[in-house]
């Protein structure tokens, strides 16, 4: 608690109240901790994380801590902190928390470091990660100081025009010059991380493929109790509380349009539909444009439509999806929102910078940026993730499956590469078996009785009794 930084001490209570009711509604991580907590097998071990900071990422702290490791935290968005939920923590001692609910960008990348910063050691010895952010930090930290070793040059946030990116120069540059080889120490001291998010996995692929990953990594992302279940069905419940808590706008009746309809688009569309919206949907890949037609949603392109879409949501994992021009010929008060890429779906450097346009802030997270015209579109919260930057991100249960991953592949790295070194450099993804352990323990919460296979029935298909029960090659 003593080094923590958080928005207001004084929300701890309410924090506690609320992670109380969360471990009810995440019996995988309740079990992770029945199943896992005796032995204690975190003991001695620090892991740190960078990943949202709410009451459901809470139970998630208190997991691994009750697994024996040592938590420093932080958010890896600078509006998905929930600031009772960082109090909450924090004052428990539960973990050492750097988090509140509207950082700006030096202050989240402050948070970030102090979160990699372990005192009286190099590091952490494992990490969680939630698009890269902590890790980017320790590959770009050993770069520029092998750099500055090679020729004595330091990074210039000059260099770049991205304005996150000048924060992660500025930090290294005065890093660099009180510690010549702190995260160069940080990298070896690393053994593994488990990444959370598609975005992250990316990341960590490219740099796979480059030979320039420093230490292997856990793709929780593609588990399927992870891609299926907090992608498709946590958006479903997430995208319109967060719509109508920024806007309380009436979604009956409105003409809706999803753009990309992988998991996450999937999970919108339908809960778009399920609220009475007219939905349109804009894909590049023709299995998914397929599928979204079969399912009865129009595919188009967001040219053909951007002057008659009430509510517009991003959700492709790539850029530039809503561009200026686009919003220039939306109609007046059309909602503009992503619940994809981390923060440049929408091109909010593009609007912000646009002559002639103003921007009304309505409350936080809401602003009207109004044209020369007079036309005014509603952005929420900032082009960053709406459901995180509007509402309070997805609901316990969904996350009780993501994070009983996230623990889970922290396990597999303390076994596979802190006590045995069998992973090289390379990104891995956990048993098909643990996927259905995660699945199974969800169940009995929400009343299943399974059936069980014969051994007849089992070798007539070709599996084992108790599973894994599918092919590597599934979809699902």
């Amino acid at each position: 608690m003593a080094d923590s930084k958080v928005k207001d001490m004084g929300l701890a209570e309410f924090g506690r109240k609320e992670l109380t009711l969360a471990e009810h509604e995440m019996p995988g991580l309740m079990a992770a901790r029945k199943e896992f907590g005796p032995s204690q097998p975190f003991k001695g071990m620090n892991i740190n994380g960078s990943l949202h900071m709410t009451i459901q990422t809470g139970v998630l702290i208190e997991t691994l801590a009750a697994l024996g490791a040592k938590v420093r935290w932080c958010s890896c968005n600078i509006f998905s902190t929930q600031d009772h939920a960082a109090a909450g923590i924090a004052k428990a001692g539960t973990a050492t928390v750097f988090a509140w609910k509207g950082e700006t960008l030096p202050e989240y990348w402050w948070c970030t470091e102090q979160m990699m910063t372990v005192p009286g050691a190099d590091g952490c010895d494992q990490l969680v990660d939630d698009g890269g952010d902590a890790t980017l930090l320790i590959h770009k930290g050993k770069e520029f100081e092998e750099k500055f070793a090679k020729d004595g040059s330091l990074p210039d946030p000059a260099s770049t025009t991205n304005a996150e990116f000048k924060c992660v120069l500025q930090l290294l540059k005065d890093s660099i010059q009180a510690d010549k080889t702190k995260y160069s120490r940080m990298a070896a001291k690393c053994k593994g991380v488990s990444e959370e998010t598609t975005t992250g996995v990316h990341r960590l692929r490219e740099m796979a493929a480059k030979g320039e990953l420093l230490f292997p990594a856990i793709n929780v992302n593609d588990c399927v109790t992870k891609s299926k279940f907090d992608n498709v069905y946590g958006c479903r419940h997430s995208l319109p509380d967060s719509i109508m808590r920024a806007t309380d706008v009436m979604i009956g009746g409105k003409r809706a349009l999803v753009a990309g309809y992988g998991d996450v688009g999937k999970g919108c569309a339908f809960a778009m539909r399920g609220a009475g919206a007219r939905v349109l949907i804009t894909e590049i890949d023709p299995i998914c444009a397929l599928q979204a037609c079969m399912e009865g949603f129009q595919v188009v392109t967001l040219e053909e439509v951007v002057g008659e879409v009430d509510i517009f949501t991003s959700a492709t994992g790539n850029f530039k999806i809503v561009t200026l021009e686009h919003m220039k010929k939306m109609k007046n008060n059309a909602i503009v929102c992503n619940i994809g890429h981390f923060d440049n779906e929408i091109a909010m450097e593009d609007l912000e910078q646009c002559p002639g346009v103003k921007v009304e802030n309505i409350k936080p997270q809401v602003d009207r940026f109004v044209f020369p015209d007079g036309h005014g579109v509603i952005v929420l919260a900032s082009g960053r993730l709406v459901n995180l930057g509007c509402a309070t991100g997805h609901p316990s249960f969904v996350m009780s499956c993501s994070f009983t991953n996230q623990v889970l592949a922290q396990l597999d790295i303390l076994e596979n590469c802190t006590k045995a070194k069998k992973y090289k450099n390379d990104v891995y993804l956990l048993p098909k078996k643990l996927d259905e352990k995660v699945a199974a323990l969800h169940l009995p919460s929400l009343g299943a009785s399974m059936t069980k296979l014969s051994k007849e029935q089992a070798d007539y298909i070709g599996v084992p009794v108790e599973g894994p029960f599918k092919p590597d090659t599934y979809r699902y």
